[in-house]
């Protein structure tokens, strides 16, 4: 199994993992993720959690 590989994204990989284990652990809309991160001060669009969880979800 590869390692995953961050490189390269401006978010830290703990922000872009976690949105991807909320998005598939409790199947949230891409725009409930968007307002959870916001939430917590993490300015992300859903757009980019949608490219995140089809790059590095399973």
């Amino acid at each position: 199994m590869e390692a995953v590989s961050y490189r390269g994204f401006r978010f830290p990989p703990e922000i872009i993992s976690h949105c991807v284990w909320l998005y598939h652990r409790f199947t949230l809309s891409l725009r409930d993720i968007e307002e959870l991160m916001l939430e917590r001060g993490i300015e992300v669009t859903y757009e980019t959690v949608h490219q995140w969880t089809r790059r590095f979800g399973p």
